[in-house]
């Protein structure tokens, strides 16, 4: 992808109100898929942005999951992962800052690993916050401006 989003831009899209619809919790459902369980949902924001919410976990390793917040820009068939929760399944070093971590922990879009030439979201930090698939999906919820349809408390997925 050409354009590279500013992290005043990557707030304001993580910020951006993303109501899920009525059915998210059946179109959520991990299906099998070689090895993994993996599911997306797209979900239009607030302010008329594509969003795509990517699920993923291992058959094998129950700390082996990924969940992602992807915006689809306008008129492309790219996908740009604003954010990134996984498992504690695998060792993360940050190319800038040189530091490794095994531990959970979250990707963040930013501007300076954008410039690098790397993936997007190649920055993160480990966190507490969570510690398995459900707990971080819950959390991507409430960091991410996702809202639960009316009546709706989403406290279990």
């Amino acid at each position: 992808m050409s354009t590279v989003y500013s992290d005043r831009e990557i707030l304001a899209l993580l910020e951006e109100q993303k109501p899920f619809p009525h059915d998210y919790r059946t179109r959520i459902l991990l299906k099998d898929k070689r090895g993994h369980r993996e599911q997306e949902l797209d979900i239009e924001g607030a302010n008329g942005n594509r969003f795509r919410l990517i699920l993923r976990q291992s058959n094998f390793n129950t700390l082996d999951f990924s969940i992602i917040v992807a915006v689809c820009p306008l008129d492309t068939n790219q996908s740009f992962r604003l954010r990134r929760y996984n498992g504690k399944s695998h060792e993360h070093t940050n190319h800038i800052e040189r530091n490794t971590f095994y531990d959970f922990h979250i990707h963040t879009a930013t501007e300076r690993y954008q410039e690098l030439g790397t993936w997007e979201d190649a920055f993160a930090e480990p966190t507490a916050s969570y510690s398995d698939y459900h707990g971080a999906l819950l959390y991507m919820t409430s960091e991410c401006g996702f809202e639960a349809p009316p009546g709706d408390q989403m406290s279990l997925f």
